[in-house]
């Protein structure tokens, strides 16, 4: 028997729905065993499960208002959970006394760094008077260095972002009172 005799005869036993087939001759000894229609080869019948898979849903904050629960299924209850508005942290006194300083903001995109180098000392700290002009951090883009000079003059209040970390155009880097 050739390799297409025996290409053949193996579609023709798949299309009979034949399960098992044993051909022996002299010079081969060929055993076809496919699963039937829902069998595994093993002869147990196939089962196909299907489970929900409960879903997170988003619920918004709306004052004063409950959700009605909605239809619950007897093997996984569904929990309704109200989300109540948490009050602003900050009081109008801190915002006002905020609203003083001013906001040194990069004027690119890239990493922060407060030092010249690692081994150097940092170009301001909380408590250090600056003035236009005086360099104030690096921030490197593309690999290039750009120092970025104070256009206020003050005292830095508070350092607003971490060394070696990646800044965004306009975000805020230093708080500085200008009094």
């Amino acid at each position: 028997m050739n390799f297409k005799e025996l290409q053949d005869f193996i579609k023709v036993i798949a299309k009979s729905g034949a399960t098992e087939v044993k051909i022996e001759t002299d010079e081969l000894k060929l055993t076809i065993i496919t699963p039937g229609k829902g069998k595994t080869a093993q002869g147990l019948t196939e089962t196909t499960l299907i489970q929900q898979i409960p879903m997170a849903t988003q619920v918004s904050a709306i004052p004063q208002m409950q959700m009605a629960p909605t239809m619950q299924s007897p093997v996984m209850p569904q929990q309704v959970q109200q989300v109540v508005p948490v009050a602003p942290v900050e009081t109008k006194q801190e915002e006002t006394k905020e609203s003083n300083y001013i906001t040194v903001k990069s004027p690119m995109v890239g990493t922060f760094y407060r030092k010249p180098a690692p081994e150097k000392p940092t170009f301001v700290n909380v408590g250090d008077d600056i003035a236009p002009g005086k360099v104030v951090c690096i921030i490197e883009a593309m690999k290039l260095f750009n120092e970025i000079e104070s256009e206020v003059s003050g005292k830095v209040i508070k350092v607003l972002v971490d060394d070696a970390s990646p800044v965004e155009f306009d975000q805020p880097l230093y708080l500085v009172d200008p009094s």
